[in-house]
């Protein structure tokens, strides 16, 4: 406990004899990597390509569904570059939801349109883009 006091009062202390101009955003960002960029830049609420392809999300995945299923099912609507099926730590059940990434757009756009209100496995499942441009 003492020495967290410390810090805290050596902290406080530092950041009282600080001068403003050191406690702006641009002294602090002011380096090469200070220039952000985004990935895609369009419309809000237009998909967005991740780093390597574009990324749906599918919602709503049997507990008991095995990731070589999710793969069949998805695969006939184009090429699969990743797919993740997270379980559950505790149980080792699927946790209800994945992930599959398609190489072009073309390809997710169909799973979309052709998995989203579908039954997979006896159960209902949504298919969506995993990401989306923000709203300016």
């Amino acid at each position: 406990p003492e020495q967290l006091f410390s810090c805290f009062l050596s902290y406080h202390f530092c950041l009282k004899n600080m001068s403003d101009t050191e406690m702006s955003v641009e002294s602090r960002y002011s380096g090469q990597f200070s220039n952000f960029s985004s990935i895609s830049e369009g419309k809000p609420g237009a998909p967005c390509k991740s780093i390597e392809g574009w990324l749906i999300i599918i919602s709503g995945v049997n507990e008991e569904t095995q990731e070589d299923e999710i793969y069949d099912a998805f695969s006939e609507h184009g090429h699969i570059l990743n797919l993740h099926l997270n379980l559950d730590r505790r149980t080792g059940y699927v946790k209800g939801y994945a992930l599959v990434e398609y190489e072009s757009f073309d390809d997710a756009k169909m799973a979309i349109q052709k998995m989203d209100n579908t039954d997979l496995f006896e159960k209902r499942i949504s298919v969506d883009w995993a990401f989306v441009n923000r709203p300016k």
